[in-house]
């Protein structure tokens, strides 16, 4: 169906290595990371960063969708992804994705809401991909 690629080269080894990710569509283009971006405040970006923004656009994109199946056809979502990286063992595991939504929907009740953002959060592909927690928290105005 659909393949997308990205690419992350690392020059050097251990902390003092030095990543630079590019993906397919050039958003990101050599943009830097290592263990300063990922475990410290450094410029850059990071593996977990970066499943949170495909956790958090996948997830909104998916509940979009589902709200217009069922009908509605004018809103506002916004969803921030947490996405929790903890120690295991000698390495590193991500264990929860945390989405926290905040929606305006016209004319939808909070339990029908509730329902199809459940669902939502179920069927992203992204949710499937995680072998972690993924919970979600919302709020309709």
């Amino acid at each position: 169906m659909v393949t997308r690629t990205a690419s992350a080269r690392y020059e050097g080894l251990g902390k003092d290595g030095k990543g630079f990710i590019t993906t397919q569509s050039g958003v990101l283009s050599e943009s830097r990371y290592g263990f300063g971006t990922r475990f410290e405040n450094e410029p850059g970006t990071n593996p977990e960063e970066l499943v949170a923004a495909a956790h958090a656009g996948c997830f909104t994109m998916a509940l979009g969708f589902a709200l217009a199946k069922a009908g509605y056809t004018a809103g506002t979502l916004n969803t921030e992804a947490k996405v929790t990286l903890d120690k295991d063992g000698d390495g590193f595991k991500v264990t929860k994705s945390a989405l926290s939504l905040t929606a305006t929907v016209d004319g939808i009740g909070s339990d029908e809401f509730a329902k199809i953002a459940e669902e939502a959060k179920a069927g992203c592909p992204i949710s499937k991909l995680l072998n972690a927690e993924v919970t979600l928290e919302h709020t309709l105005n």
